[in-house]
């Protein structure tokens, strides 16, 4: 199929096609993303069967991505946003404020989760925004169900005037199965009602609980992506991804388990959960990655999941699924008491013939605290290199550094200095702080795809009089000269103020 075809009917596809259809469908006209994982796929499928359709923009960080969206709802256009789970902690702040402040058409963020945390610096769970922001999240769990839940939920953000989230995974993404695709959409013809400006900002809240509020409860209560499947005195609860092995394992095993299979999360559907509960003598929650629904219901008492040892938190695998019904009679279990390790897993660590693996010997031979980032640097943390010392987030290690307690090295790629770094150096100016950053530039977001960063070198001159551009890029000349960065580096740190100096080498996975 391309985005031509209008031949509504059942055909088996990925969860990352039914997506695309989707957004086709639902006549939406602009695309923001951030790069990271399981995103980047989703992003990349997009931009290359949109073509110059539908503009589809890679930004440096979540909240111009969300705002831009944003922007474009006021002016009655849909938008959907890609993120990573990470990306939603840099995209709340508009994203709070949208619910009360109102929009025009459709915001809807699709948000990527990571359970097992196979390519990220956590493992968070997106559902949690739901409540946050008080917005609705879907959390689809086979492609079938991601067609269905962004069109609705592209409808839902403009019955609500609210943003809303789809949650995926990396692995709905690669499912395959029957999608069915409809062709009652209209192209939308909101935009912004202002007159909400006059209300207060407590007013625009109120407003929010009495008049939007009860539609999200309904959406959740009443919504037909909900399954349920009445079949003995035991049941499951499920959401995502994992409800799709809930159906495989009943269905492979023939067991009478009743197995409600929840879409809309939040607001969390509280009648519907008590009403199933009541019915069943105990119930079991299977869920990615945290104890969302379950938090919710284990007031009950005859409910089991991650809270009670039944399962894992994280990634969810059929065969505990089946080793939690086996023990359907043992209130509390103690199964996962597994710490994965480094040592255990096997190292992953920077490219064998990275240009910048000089850079972190010395790194690690200054003897001083040394923040890193989000990004390749992170890798260089672990033994046997041991360069960096903390990475707290993606354009984070200025910000750390200047917190230190005599000037030390903020280690930052390209990517995370235009994500928010440069806001971390910005206030290292402003407030006379000392430390030196090492902008190692390859022009490349290279843990995400390889996308292209934007070159900030002669924005980070104007802000800064100690700016130094060490050319870093021949591997041959590289070695003979850390002797001279090394150098450079200690001078740099005994003088007072900030220093900045590039490091520029090409990225031997992407040039």
């Amino acid at each position: 199929m391309n985005s031509t075809d209008r031949n509504i009917g059942t055909s088996e596809l990925t969860g990352l096609e039914a997506l695309y259809f989707a957004l086709i469908d639902s006549k939406v006209e602009m695309v923001t993303g951030v790069a990271g994982f399981p995103v980047t796929a989703v992003m990349n499928y997009f931009e290359k069967n949109l073509g110059s359709d539908i503009p589809t923009l890679w930004m440096t960080n979540e909240k111009v991505a969300l705002e831009a969206a944003l922007g474009a709802s006021i002016s009655g256009k849909r938008a959907l946003v890609l993120t990573k789970h990470v990306g939603m902690n840099v995209l709340s702040d508009p994203l709070v404020t949208a619910v009360t402040h109102t929009i025009g058409a459709g915001v809807v963020i699709i948000a990527g989760d990571d359970p097992g945390v196979r390519a990220s610096q956590n493992e968070q769970d997106s559902r949690w925004y739901g409540e946050v922001a008080e917005v609705a999240v879907f959390d689809p769990s086979n492609p079938d169900a991601a067609y269905s839940s962004l069109t609705r939920a592209f409808e839902l953000s403009e019955s609500t005037k609210t943003p809303v989230i789809v949650r995926i995974t990396d692995r709905l993404e690669k499912a395959t199965g029957p999608v069915t695709r409809s062709d009652n959409f209209r192209k939308t013809e909101v935009t912004f009602d202002r007159s909400i400006w006059e209300l207060t900002m407590r007013g625009k809240h109120q407003h929010f609980h009495i008049n939007v509020q009860p539609l999200l409860v309904d959406e959740a209560e009443n919504t037909s992506l909900t399954r349920s499947v009445k079949a003995g005195k035991t049941g499951i609860i499920s959401s995502g991804y994992p409800s799709l092995l809930v159906d495989e394992l009943l269905s492979e095993k023939q067991l009478e388990v009743s197995h409600l299979s929840l879409n809309v999360v939040s607001p969390p559907p509280i009648r519907k959960l008590r009403d199933f509960i009541s019915d069943h003598e105990k119930v079991l929650v299977v869920e990615e990655s945290e104890a969302f629904i379950e938090s919710h219901i284990s007031i009950c008492g005859n409910v089991l999941g991650k809270m009670t040892g039944h399962l894992p938190y994280g990634r969810i695998e059929k065969e505990q699924i089946g080793f939690a019904i086996e023990n359907f009679d043992k209130e509390k279990i103690t199964e996962y008491t597994f710490i994965e390790t480094i040592k255990g897993r096997g190292s992953r660590s920077l490219c064998e013939d990275c240009l910048f693996m000089p850079v972190y010997r010395m790194l690690h031979d200054l003897n001083i605290l040394i923040a890193g980032d989000m990004g390749c640097s992170i890798r260089s943390a672990p033994a046997p290199l041991e360069a960096v010392d903390v990475g707290f987030a993606l354009g984070a290690a200025i910000s750390t550094a200047i917190g230190f307690d005599k000037k030390s090295v903020a280690v930052i790629g390209d990517f995370g200095l235009s994500h928010s770094g440069i806001v971390g150096l910005i206030n290292a100016i402003e407030n006379k702080r000392d430390v030196l950053v090492m902008v190692l530039d390859n022009r490349t977001a290279a843990m995400t795809g390889g996308q292209s960063t934007p070159d900030l070198t002669d924005a980070v001159k104007a802000l800064c009089d100690d700016v130094t551009v060490f050319e870093f890029n021949d591997p041959e000349v590289a070695g003979s000269r850390i002797g001279e960065l090394e150098e450079l580096v200690r001078d740099k740190l005994s003088v007072k103020g900030v220093s900045v100096i590039y490091v520029r080498a090409d990225c031997v996975l992407y040039r």
